[in-house]
């Protein structure tokens, strides 16, 4: 294992976060803050509780999943993208380093500023809404492990992305809408029976019932499925990477 070209990626990937800090780290944090104010005072004076958890309190796990999942996203996938823009991924291709080294240090990049913001996140979210955390340990867990997984599919989109339009569509057009519907700011019982049945079919529905069983004890569907569908999707992503660098699709041409 290269070592030192792993590092040379990740701390080239995360200078470029502290170089526009506003744009990663102080908009999303903004954003979100604007999600408590709207959905925690607004629609939160007309919710009581939700699953026995004040509604405010509700929200925090969907709020910090919806910010990770397209941080992650574009964090990747930019990342990987503009070496192919301006060329120098041949350059990266050619030296002596493997596939699983690039995307080590790609993607831990990716992983590691979307975990950061999470937790920023997470720490914001003290100052509008009493918070315990139940499982802790869990929680990190699957903060980590929803990071690398978006990181890698981030990875993927990057190298398939042939325009900077298209590298905004998944992360705008698909992401963000099944984080939406997929109960980050609802527990999916609250629905009618055929749209609960529907609604088990969106993957992030597992991501952020588990995500939020680890703060309040309360979940949509059961912790092992939940594991099962975050560690499928992992797998499924480096499947796919690998097979991408063994045939040079989209990155050879």
């Amino acid at each position: 294992m290269n070592w030192n070209a792993i590092k040379a990626i990740y701390r080239f990937e995360m200078s470029r976060t502290f170089r526009t800090l506003a744009q990663s780290v102080v908009s999303p944090v903004l954003s979100t803050s604007l999600y408590f104010v709207v959905f925690g005072a607004a629609i939160g004076s007309r919710i009581d509780q939700v699953e026995g958890v004040s509604y405010g309190a509700f929200i925090v796990p969907g709020l910090i999943m919806l910010t990770v999942l397209t941080q992650a996203t574009s964090n990747a996938s930019f990342g990987i993208y503009f070496p192919k823009f301006i060329g120098t991924v041949y350059e990266l291709l050619s030296a002596p380093v493997s596939f699983v080294e690039i995307v080590i240090g790609y993607v831990g990049a990716a992983a590691t500023k979307a975990l950061m913001i999470g937790l920023i996140i997470l720490a914001t979210a003290h100052f509008f809404v009493d918070l315990n955390i139940a499982h802790p340990i869990w929680m990190l867990t699957f903060l980590v492990m929803t990071c690398l997984s978006f990181a890698l599919l981030g990875f993927i989109i990057g190298i398939w992305a042939g325009s900077f339009e298209q590298l905004q569509l998944v992360p705008l057009l698909v992401i963000t809408p099944l984080v939406f519907l997929g109960g980050s700011f609802y527990s999916i019982s609250m629905l009618p029976p055929i749209w609960q049945t529907v609604t088990l079919f969106n993957p992030v529905v597992y991501l952020i019932s588990g995500f939020r069983w680890a703060f309040f004890d309360v979940a949509d569907v059961s912790l092992f499925w939940s594991v099962a569908a975050i560690i499928g999707f992992m797998t499924a992503c480096l499947l796919a990477i690998g097979w991408i660098f063994r045939t040079g699709w989209r990155l050879r041409s």
